[in-house]
């Protein structure tokens, strides 16, 4: 969990307090100013998981990539080892 969604996280909650007190209290300002505050958490909340999706994504290509580098170096060197039939 990066930081964008830790502070989406505690905006939204934030967010949601102040629209419930905005409601009980009839402070239509405060209910306005908290389900602003809740969208905007939301927002940052969902630009954190796209992130964190992008950081996964890139990790994994790059294991992948190293993976795939290794397996290719592996097959060459056993195509061109002497004695050994190639097929």
């Amino acid at each position: 969990m990066n930081k964008d969604r830790v502070k989406g996280t505690i905006d939204e909650v934030a967010g949601n307090t102040k629209r419930k007190a905005g409601e009980l209290t009839g402070n239509i300002q405060l209910e306005v100013e908290g389900m602003v505050q809740q969208v905007k958490g939301k927002v940052e909340n969902a630009w954190g998981k796209a992130k964190d999706v992008v950081h996964d994504a890139n990790q994994e290509a790059a294991i992948e990539h190293e993976t795939r580098i290794q397996v290719e170096l592996e097959c060459a060197a056993t195509e061109t080892e002497p004695g050994k039939k190639q097929q």
